[in-house]
């Protein structure tokens, strides 16, 4: 893929990612939130399989891993997906968006926590507390009860976060030194959601969204065929033309995106402390890529090979995705 074509794919990934917050708010009129992420892995599962088997990443030998692959499943799709429902439909959707940005933060700080491998300075401990100063904007728990923003949502969308973060973790420690396709991975990691995700759901009246064409169109071909299907495809492209680090800024655009359309198309109010804070949010990413940039320049090439930094999207070195998961906002 020409490099000017990956950018304009990479803009449309970003609206594609930017635009699920309101496509869960319309679903969720309907049916809980489980539910929208059962038929959102099941339709996204699709076209993830499809690729795989196209490029023949699967093998029968990945099979001693599926404990491993059970794992991921849980945080990086299930877990992550219906605590981001569950905070969606108590929150605008453009608040959602804007919180979903804070993904790279709380990866920062799994990191830290368990690898050992993420220095704690002053630059990262800046950016850092940019982001969830953003984060405490937007919840704003000082404000009266007509003003601040559903604090449970918010906590949901912060459980989310955290079950990526951990997701990237267990990939680094478990997953990266097997080396596996990208795409073979994330088709356990879906694929395994599916059956976690039957048994802890509900299924009486699941039927119920699809009475309003506009809910059940948003969820099956925006949430499951695009926004997870598609998405993971875009994002392959994108690492393997562009490089992972011009594919994790994608990180960027969706809260932006997701702002824009809850204001423009679904009428939500927006607050000036919303701007601001989504700035401190989007400005404590930038500082923590900014640094790991930085360290890669100046890293002395007499020092050897050392150990690779996550980035805030997943991926790996330019031209081949890296054996991490692989998220879909």
């Amino acid at each position: 893929m020409a490099r000017q074509t990956a950018y304009g794919v990479f803009l449309l990934l970003g609206v594609i990612w930017g635009s699920n917050f309101i496509f869960v708010k319309w679903a969720a009129d309907w049916i809980s939130p489980a539910q929208i992420v059962l038929l959102r892995v099941v339709f996204g599962f699709l076209p993830v399989l499809g690729y795989a088997l196209a490029t023949r990443a699967l093998s029968v030998r990945h099979l001693r891993h599926a404990h491993h692959f059970l794992v991921m499943s849980l945080l990086a799709t299930a877990v992550y997906y219906v605590a981001f429902a569950q905070g969606t439909s108590l929150l605008p959707s453009s608040v959602a968006g804007m919180l979903s940005g804070a993904i790279p933060l709380f990866t920062f700080v799994c990191a830290w926590l368990f690898l050992h491998d993420e220095p704690l300075n002053g630059r990262s401990a800046c950016g850092v507390g940019l982001g969830f100063l953003g984060v405490l904007l937007i919840a704003r728990p000082w404000s009266g009860v007509g003003e601040t923003v559903n604090l449970v949502g918010t906590l949901y969308m912060m459980g989310g976060s955290l079950s990526v973060g951990c997701s990237f973790v267990y990939a680094r420690r478990f997953l990266s030194p097997m080396k596996l396709p990208a795409a073979a991975l994330t088709t356990y990691q879906i694929g395994l959601a599916i059956p976690t995700l039957l048994l802890v759901t509900d299924l009486q009246n699941l039927g119920a969204v699809f009475a309003d064409t506009r809910a059940w169109v948003g969820l099956i071909v925006g949430l499951g065929l695009l926004g997870t299907g598609l998405a993971y495809i875009l994002y392959y492209l994108i690492v393997e033309t562009l490089g992972a680090v011009v594919a994790s800024s994608a990180t960027y655009l969706p809260p932006v995106v997701a702002l824009l359309i809850g204001v423009l198309v679904a009428g939500e109010a927006l607050h000036p402390l919303d701007l601001l804070a989504m700035g401190l949010i989007l400005a404590g990413v930038a500082v923590l890529q900014g640094r790991r940039r930085a360290e890669r320049l100046v890293r002395p090439a007499s020092h050897g090979p050392s150990r690779p930094r996550l980035s805030g999207a997943g991926g790996g070195s330019r031209g081949r995705p890296a054996s991490g998961p692989l998220i879909g906002l």
